[in-house]
């Protein structure tokens, strides 16, 4: 488990907004209503949430203190 400032990707930020399996998921209206991964995996649900807790992420810090 990660803890502390994530390592920012240019590469993984602009694949992930532009992959072929997003632009099926978001195009053809496959999306689960927000707030049911726990449904889908909770494996991956539970370990998204505490990845989130224990770091953060350098863009959002930056975002806060200029804002």
């Amino acid at each position: 488990m990660k803890f502390g400032m994530r390592k920012p990707s240019l590469k993984r930020r602009i694949s992930a907004r532009t992959s072929i399996k997003r632009q099926v998921v978001h195009r053809g209206g496959l999306k689960m209503p927000k707030g049911t991964g726990w449904a889908r995996s909770p494996k991956k649900y539970a370990y998204n949430k505490v990845y989130r807790k224990t770091s953060f992420d350098l863009f959002k810090l930056l975002k806060k203190l200029f804002k």
